[in-house]
């Protein structure tokens, strides 16, 4: 029997069909008409469906090239199911390089959304009926905010075995059991009964290569899990260690920040991280680890204020296996590539 079409934005793809949408945004005061792409891939067999989302927050970029990576990949020729690939949910913030809407709302806190409230609450009810809600799983990409960046790593809820089988299989060298927050996409997705994976890799307005490769690897990889692509022939095994906990380490006081630990970095507890003098080079503080673990979020910005993030720390059981295994990440994804999973080689 021929599987059926695929119904999204109006419009209906075939079986074997790609297809490129405007799903319509509320307008500004400018009259400019807005839209959110939407690339659907409508395999010839059927499968799952998946939606892979990125710019959620607008500043957060990384996941838009990520999207495009995969959606020239050779593999998806052969896909099973349906792929969702939507690189730019937050259209008004890419516009004007911020995290936020217009109306200062996170539409990553505005989900399930209204379609007669705010801005966001509008933006995201228009997202989760046309994408989400016709999905069966789901991946959003991130990265740090406000001048911080992440280590790659996967959020996802590791009490359900199936969605942790899948964050394991991503490759990302740490995996966070991430606490739900009111009026996520995280929340809404598991509330509708999807599996869903959050991962976090570099800096807000930044292309960052090696979390871009890792991001294209990991994302076929869930897709090979859920039988989407063909399985590889040769299958190395990742090192994925699944981090108990984790907690910011903010500043004590204002002043220009000098950092004494790099990201993915092993800490001890009570070690000696940063530094914070004032603007002449006195009245200086350290800045102390509380814990033993990694760096996996760190703050760019020498000036800081008090109050203000400056290290990610999660710890482990074993936090020298887990230094090992991000060593092994990136040196798969530094060294190794296939060429036929990364496209455009010239720019990885």
């Amino acid at each position: 029997m021929a599987r059926a079409p695929f119904s999204i934005c109006g419009e209906t793809i075939q079986p074997g069909q790609r297809a490129t949408l405007a799903l319509g945004l509320p307008s500004q005061s400018s009259y400019t008409p807005l839209s959110m792409p939407v690339h659907v891939i409508h395999g010839k067999r059927a499968g799952p469906v998946v939606f892979i989302s990125a710019a959620i927050h607008g500043d957060e970029i990384n996941g838009i090239e990520i999207i495009r990576r995969i959606r020239h990949t050779k593999a998806v020729e052969k896909l099973r199911g349906t792929l969702i690939c939507v690189p730019i949910v937050n259209v008004y913030g890419f516009f004007n390089h911020t995290r936020y809407l217009p109306d200062r709302r996170d539409l990553n806190r505005s989900f399930p959304g209204s379609k007669h409230g705010s801005l966001a609450s509008r933006v995201a009810r228009i997202f989760a009926e046309e994408v989400v809600d016709k999905s069966t799983h789901g991946i959003d990409l991130h990265t740090g905010s406000n001048h911080r960046s992440n280590l790659p790593h996967i959020r996802a809820n590791l009490d359900s075995e199936a969605c942790a089988l899948l964050a394991r299989s991503f490759g990302a060298p740490v995996i966070i059991n991430a606490n739900l927050r009111d009026g996520s996409l995280r929340q809404y997705a598991m509330d509708k009964g999807l599996l869903m994976l959050l991962y976090e890799a570099g800096e807000g307005l930044r292309f960052d290569n090696l979390s871009i490769r890792a991001g294209v690897r990991g994302v076929l990889n869930v897709l090979r899990t859920l039988g989407m692509l063909p399985k590889r022939k040769v299958v190395k095994e990742e090192r994925v260690i699944e981090a108990r906990s984790s907690q910011w380490v903010r500043a004590s006081q204002a002043g220009l920040l000098r950092i004494e630990a790099p990201l993915g970095a092993r800490v001890m507890s009570g070690q000696v991280i940063g530094r914070i003098a004032d603007s002449i080079g006195e009245n200086e503080a350290d800045v102390i680890s509380p814990v033993t673990g990694i760096i996996i979020g760190r703050n760019n910005l020498p000036v800081v204020n008090e109050g203000d993030a400056l290290f990610h720390i999660a710890t482990f059981d074993n936090s020298v296996t887990a230094v090992k295994a991000i060593e092994s990440f990136q040196g798969t994804h530094i060294e190794g590539l296939d060429q036929g999973d990364y496209p455009d080689p010239a720019v990885i």
